[in-house]
């Protein structure tokens, strides 16, 4: 199987962020990581490969330090790798992302598409799924199991409550990955030299403006929550105490 990995460079999740001078995104000089649920599907890619062959491609959008991401996939096994490159990649919205991808791959004959279930960043879970309709293929989400059968493959997906899901899905297809689906591998030293040598084709947004469209997301600030605590004492009989903090969690609080 040929199978696409999309895979992206977020925030390391105890890093310290801190407000560029406008207020519009983190400065840049903060760690940055794999996305989580992207390795996985990483991983998982490399397994299909190892029991039924074929090829491993990555990509990533982003500015030039995504790179990173890309040459960790490699030295773990992936084969080659596409980088659309710009600085707006890392704010532009899941539309436009879904867009880019497509277009960067629209020589290519894939498989299977495979990307994290959604980034530790953003958190839509939204550009896998733009991206099957952007292909016109049919895509399976939340996926913990996959199984290649003689028509496509068989998937298990993680339903709310304890349940699960088997479906089975035609080729070509998108997945979005979740954690847990396996058990991540560490690069090899060998992994690691090898991946020196291995391809990594360059994009800019230009060469994919034409296909993206409008920008639809614009963030005008950023806020970093505060920290504040607050005792309030009730007073009164039972009943008083208990009819006004009902009233606080519906009115204040709005948890009920």
């Amino acid at each position: 199987m040929k199978i696409l990995v999309c895979m992206k460079q977020v925030p390391q999740k105890d890093a310290p962020l801190k407000l560029n001078e406008a207020g519009t995104w983190i400065r840049e000089d903060v760690s940055y990581e794999v996305n989580e649920p992207d390795a996985y599907a990483l991983e998982e890619a490399l397994r299909q490969k190892e029991k039924h062959g074929g090829e491993v491609v990555v990509v990533t959008a982003g500015p030039a330090r995504a790179q990173q991401v890309l040459r960790e996939a490699l030295a773990k096994g992936a084969d080659r790798a596409i980088h659309l490159v710009d600085d707006s990649f890392a704010t532009i919205d899941p539309v436009s992302t879904a867009r880019a991808i497509a277009a960067a791959i629209e020589s290519e004959s894939f498989d299977v598409v495979l990307t994290g279930l959604q980034s530790d960043d953003f958190g839509f879970a939204q550009t896998g799924v733009l991206l099957a309709e952007l292909l016109g293929w049919p895509h399976g989400t939340i996926i913990i199991g996959i199984e290649k059968t003689e028509t496509g493959l068989r998937l298990k997906r993680e339903l709310e409550a304890g349940h699960y899901q088997w479906m089975d899905i035609p080729l070509p297809c998108v997945l979005t990955i979740q954690s847990g689906i396996n058990k991540l591998r560490y690069a090899t030293l060998i992994g690691i030299k090898q991946a020196r040598n291995k391809p990594v084709k360059q994009m800019t947004l230009a060469d994919v403006a034409d296909k993206l469209g409008t920008n639809l997301q614009t963030i005008e600030r950023l806020y970093i929550p505060v920290k504040q605590k607050k005792t309030e004492m009730l007073q009164g009989s039972s009943a008083e105490i208990a009819k006004k903090l009902v009233d606080k969690l519906r009115n204040e609080a709005r948890v009920i």
